[in-house]
């Protein structure tokens, strides 16, 4: 018998295409992400990344193709499959006179939690987060490594069983990127993780697949192992899979 993780992907990009007129921003991506992995979402500035994570969440309508979260088709199925998702896009709209704590009440409302629950999962993401230090004050007032916390304490307020997370490290000190990484960790065991980063070093430490897609197509989907080792590396591999500088990822 085909067991869960067989049976149903968490994540699924099918045949998925974005066009605006005659430039292809996306081009016929397919991939499937199950439940307990994180798959690093890899390829240089303009290849079609977000693009890409935004097709899969329903933000964009997608010219071809369909994207499921847990199996939701995200055009006709958008809101169940969205009670499923939390998503973290770069740079993600804050209000920017509200607190931590009332920006994460309001989205407790929003999501109709009771009371008790709100309280409860309020507390739970600013603990997971480290924001306990800045709850209180503007959300203008903060950094902008705070301001990407207050994004993720956001994106998991309701438990999501999948995450897509556009850049979730921008901005961060190397402390706070080492409190990111291990979070993710925590939750890359129980839930599924979709994650873009330009930082090629926190693929290996986040992630144990690797999908690169450039110019809108995907190339590669394979895990790091195969990118390291016997001479390789992640770099010199990306560099000689897109032509380009990775630094520019």
């Amino acid at each position: 018998m085909a067991s869960r993780r067989e049976d149903t992907p968490m994540i699924e990009a099918e045949r998925l295409s974005k066009f605006y007129g005659s430039f292809a921003a996306v081009r016929d991506v397919s991939f499937k992400v199950h439940r307990g992995e994180v798959v690093a979402f890899l390829g240089p500035n303009g290849a079609g990344k977000s693009t890409t994570m935004k097709l899969l969440t329903g933000y964009l309508a997608p010219s071809e193709g369909v994207g499921r979260i847990a199996g939701h088709h995200m055009m006709n199925d958008r809101i169940a499959g969205s009670q499923r998702l939390g998503y973290l896009p770069e740079n993600g709209p804050l209000y920017p006179d509200m607190t931590p704590y009332s920006l994460l009440e309001f989205f407790a409302d929003a999501r109709g939690m009771s009371p008790a629950k709100q309280r409860d999962r309020i507390d739970a993401v600013i603990d997971l987060c480290h924001l306990a230090s800045v709850i209180y004050k503007p959300i203008a007032k903060l950094s902008k490594g705070y301001r990407q916390r207050v994004g993720m304490a956001q994106t998991l307020l309701h438990e999501p069983d999948v995450l897509i997370m556009d850049e979730p490290t921008a901005g961060l000190d190397p402390n706070q990127i080492g409190q990111v990484r291990e979070t993710i960790h925590r939750l890359g065991a129980e839930k599924t993780i979709l994650l873009s980063t330009h930082i090629l070093q926190e693929v290996e430490a986040m992630a144990t697949r690797v999908i690169l897609i450039n110019e809108g197509r995907l190339i590669v989907d394979a895990p790091v192992s195969d990118f390291v080792g016997n001479g390789k590396s992640l770099d010199s591999e990306f560099r000689r899979l897109t032509g380009r500088s990775a630094a520019v990822a």
